[in-house]
């Protein structure tokens, strides 16, 4: 998100963050990756393409990590029928994606964790935008699960999508690596223990132009001076993808959809778009376009503000489709 230029903010905004619009920022001209080494990138360079025969989609979201979230997914689902007017909005505008509060808790668990509901509306926008069917490609709450990761066959898919948690070492009770936090086996009545670990996705076989890791500090180093790619993403790196989109921060929910969205509708409508350039288009776009509507069809707030459209992040090889 760095101006390239001095500019100035203007406090009394209106709408809110609107002169946002004109800081140069960087991503204006400049498609941004990040890649582990030099190595790593002629590497990523030298993979042969991806099967022709691979389907478009596969993804992971909303899991449920205790049987009291199962019922209350159950119970949202019966109101949602009944409400006529599809009125199923939640929460205020400036509600960022839930993250775990774990911080001074001597004990945590899965059942700790906030479920995350609205990740399933993201991703049916990205199985629309990839002309996928979103209810054959989608694997949400109790189908969210270790065991469905571990034995589907991964390899035949060009995009894989988590929409969850994802934690590093220490923020549950045993956790001593990087982790994608999914359905409670107390759920889905599998073994395992509801986390997909940095040594299990090492075990993936994978042949995906992108993994997306829709969820709370993806791309966060494990610590203090530690590389952008966190492990979970370099896991995935060497299981088999040719790129990862991660998030740096908690994001809000509907601008997120939003973004990951357009990102790949614009991968979609032109074959000769780059990973990078399409990011950097999704993200422009999203600066510049309307923002956060209310009730009164009024617009609240824009999506120009860095908090919008800056978490997200390529790591890997940006320069190809």
């Amino acid at each position: 998100m760095l101006p390239t230029a001095p500019a100035e903010i203007t406090v009394d905004d209106d709408p809110l963050f609107s002169s946002y619009r004109n800081v140069p920022w960087l991503a204006r001209t400049h498609a941004v990756t990040t890649v582990p080494s030099a190595a790593a990138l002629r590497t990523l360079r030298q993979l042969p393409a991806g099967k022709p025969s691979r389907k478009e989609l596969v993804a992971f979201g909303d899991p449920y990590f205790s049987k009291e979230q199962e019922a209350e997914a159950e119970a949202d689902a019966k109101v949602q029928v009944a409400d006529a007017r599809g009125n199923t909005t939640r929460g205020l505008p400036l509600k960022r994606r839930s993250s775990p509060k774990l911080d001074g808790v001597d004990s945590a668990e899965l059942a700790m964790l906030p479920r995350l509901p609205d990740t399933a509306e993201e991703l049916k926008s990205i199985a629309l935008a990839l002309q996928a069917d979103p209810s054959k490609v989608l694997n949400l709450g109790k189908q969210a699960s270790e065991q469905t990761v571990k034995t589907m066959e991964l390899s035949g898919f060009k995009v894989l999508a988590f929409a969850t948690h994802g934690l590093v070492p220490g923020e549950l009770n045993g956790l001593s690596q990087p982790a994608l936090a999914l359905s409670s086996p107390a759920v889905t009545g599998d073994e395992g223990d509801g986390l997909l670990t940095m040594e299990e996705i090492l075990e993936l076989k994978l042949d995906a132009d992108w993994v997306v890791l829709s969820a709370c500090n993806t791309g966060a180093g494990a610590g203090a001076g530690a590389e952008a790619a966190s492990g979970l993403g370099r896991a995935f790196f060497y299981a088999g993808t040719r790129a990862l989109l991660v998030t740096n921060w908690s994001v809000h929910s509907q601008s997120a959809r939003q973004l990951v969205t357009d990102l790949f509708k614009r991968q979609a409508d032109d074959p000769k778009l780059t990973r990078g350039e399409a990011l950097r288009q999704a993200m422009m776009a999203l600066v510049d376009g309307p923002g956060f509507a209310g009730s009164d069809g009024k617009t609240e707030f824009t999506y120009a503000h860095p908090l919008f459209w800056a978490p997200y992040s390529i790591i890997g090889d940006g320069g190809v489709r």
